[in-house]
């Protein structure tokens, strides 16, 4: 007989925008046993100030660094300079930052090397190793984000002196799940967990609060963060924590479910 999968038999409800990381996480975790509820809280759509856009690639060779805070802000900064430059050799000889292993992975598919990837997933932690690492004073810092930005990692930037412009090249907007089939099932069955892997995914479901209201026989699920910013996010709100991910990925939001599970 076959060993039992770890999430036979549970519902996992995953938040993440609809698209090809949705849909990696579903089969990842399908292929682990678990029922998977797909409630796409945000919407993520390429967003960009074409004269900021120039004046930042007019300047490109001045900047030390270049920091990516997601994967979608390497897909989209990537389409807009090979789109103006055609060859990606014209980057030269900035650095490389990026937050998360995914965004880290993300650059690697374009064969770029990463040149610092602090171990905790997070702006602020980016900006104290950047720190850590040299002066940082007058240096030039091109900070790639969506329209909700890491004020952590600029503000840290900032006091250590950093000149840091921001080029935002994508936009987080939240769904309306009011009359989505998938939230009515949710909220009438419930499920075993949650995965939240945004403040912003977290702030839509507090919004939506009404369409998500579980019902009286509804499962009460645990509900899970990725990381730091997403379990403040949470607290702020008031939502519980139930458990959090050692690392910004699927498997550790994993890891740190099972235990919990009963």
């Amino acid at each position: 007989m076959a060993d039992k999968k770890p999430l036979s038999g549970r519902r996992i409800v995953i938040t993440r925008p609809a698209g090809q990381s949705s849909s990696d996480w579903r089969a990842r975790l399908e292929t682990q046993g678990a029922e998977v509820i797909e409630l796409p809280l945000i919407k993520v759509g390429k967003a960009v100030d074409l004269n900021t856009l120039a004046e930042v690639l007019q300047e490109f060779g001045a900047y030390e660094w270049i920091v990516f805070t997601s994967v979608n802000g390497v897909k989209y900064f990537f389409e807009e300079f090979i789109r103006v430059h055609v060859d990606i050799r014209a980057l030269g000889l900035v650095r490389i930052a990026a937050v998360g292993e995914a965004t880290a992975a993300a650059l690697s598919d374009l064969h770029l090397r990463v040149d610092l990837q602090p171990k905790k997933a997070s702006g602020e932690e980016l900006a104290m190793e950047l720190i850590k690492r040299e002066s940082m004073d007058s240096a030039k810092v091109l900070v790639v984000t969506g329209n909700k930005n890491r004020e952590e990692l600029v503000e840290k930037l900032h006091e250590a002196r950093t000149i840091v412009d921001t080029l935002p090249v994508y936009k987080t907007e939240e769904t309306d799940l009011s009359a989505d089939p998938v939230a009515a099932d949710f909220s009438t069955r419930g499920a075993d967990a949650i995965f939240f892997a945004s403040p912003s995914a977290v702030q839509s479901f507090f919004d939506q609060a009404a369409a998500l209201k579980l019902g009286g026989k509804a499962r009460k699920p645990l509900a899970g963060s990725i990381g730091p910013a997403t379990t403040g996010a949470m607290k702020q709100l008031g939502l519980p924590v139930d458990f959090e991910a050692t690392e910004a990925s699927l498997d550790s939001l994993v890891s740190a479910l099972l235990p919990k599970l009963k």
